[in-house]
């Protein structure tokens, strides 16, 4: 790949001059998958995506694999990330007391816990109500902070929820507000179906301020699109213009939610990093390095990449 175009570099006022890409294709992308990737290629998928400068990889989930199978070799793929760079992070989601033991007894520092700001979500990713849920997460929060880990708090549903339709800002903040008073570190706000515009995401950041929960203040602020309707770039250019400085994507554009099958693909990294080189935004990537990731990635699925930048430069003359 070497040799790839690179977008003209035409800086605009008003964004951070670093954002901190939150990689979850091998957690998030992975899960959703039909068939199970064997472990061997999900750790050299990792290790591929250190390389190319990724330097927060969400590795896998402790979650019981009667609900993931495609993610049931936890404990064994975990032991093979030893060897990555110094400054690569390796959050993991856990569910509950025992995914925290199992993740914590391979020696995982950063955990995450997964909740949703929608009733009817809650039920079916955890057959829990909104309020259940969190009494779930809060000693699992509590314990990964007694232990000295850092802890972010997915937030689901955050923009549209497929049975409920439109989801009221204040809810959103409600479960945030929650999040962040069991001691959260970071909350990723969701748009798990992909319905976002960039006023809603403006307007939740602004609610969410005006609630103490600011991009720049603990729980930091990060943010996680799905392309459903072509705009998470659109929506992560808002979020930026609004202080946020991480940015969740997957490389290659892999992913969605079992639990919602109207969440289709998530935030391509590509696609976010040759946004992000075009704003003078510096991210540490190393484009080619993770476009031919990528398409290593495709082949093993066999399938094409999503990701139109992944495309665009894979097939370049």
């Amino acid at each position: 790949m070497t040799g790839s175009p690179l977008p003209q570099r035409v800086p605009a006022a008003g964004l951070p001059a670093r954002v901190r890409i939150h990689e979850v294709g091998p957690r998030d992308g992975l899960q959703n998958e039909k068939a199970t990737v064997p472990t061997d290629v999900k750790a050299s998928f990792v290790h591929r995506l250190a390389a190319a400068g990724l330097t927060t990889v969400e590795a896998t989930s402790f979650v019981h694999p009667k609900w993931v199978p495609q993610l049931a070799d936890a404990e064994d793929l975990f032991p093979r990330l030893a060897g990555l760079p110094g400054d690569v992070r390796l959050p993991v989601l856990v569910p509950n007391i025992r995914g925290l033991e199992r993740a914590t007894a391979l020696g995982a520092r950063r955990v995450a816990v997964f909740a949703s700001a929608t009733e009817t979500f809650a039920r079916r990713n955890l057959n829990r109500t909104v309020d259940e849920s969190l009494a779930m997460f809060a000693p699992v929060v509590a314990r990964a902070k007694e232990e000295g880990l850092h802890v972010r708090g997915y937030l689901s549903m955050c923009f549209g929820d497929p049975w409920e339709g439109q989801v009221p800002l204040a809810q959103v903040v409600r479960v945030a507000r929650a999040l962040a008073d069991m001691g959260c570190d970071e909350l990723s706000l969701g748009d798990t179906i992909g319905t976002a515009t960039p006023g809603h995401v403006a307007a939740l950041l602004a609610a969410l301020a005006a609630d103490g929960l600011g991009a720049a203040t603990r729980p930091t602020i990060s943010v996680h699109f799905h392309d459903t309707y072509g705009q998470a770039l659109a929506n992560t250019l808002a979020a930026l213009q609004h202080g946020v400085t991480t940015v969740d994507a997957s490389a290659g554009g892999l992913g969605g939610c079992p639990f919602a099958k109207s969440a289709t693909g998530n935030l391509a990294t590509e696609d976010l990093v040759w946004m992000l080189q075009g704003l003078g935004v510096e991210t540490g990537v190393d484009l080619d390095r993770l476009v031919a990731t990528s398409v290593w990635m495709a082949d093993r699925l066999g399938r094409p990449s999503p990701s139109r930048t992944v495309t665009a430069l894979s097939h370049k003359e």
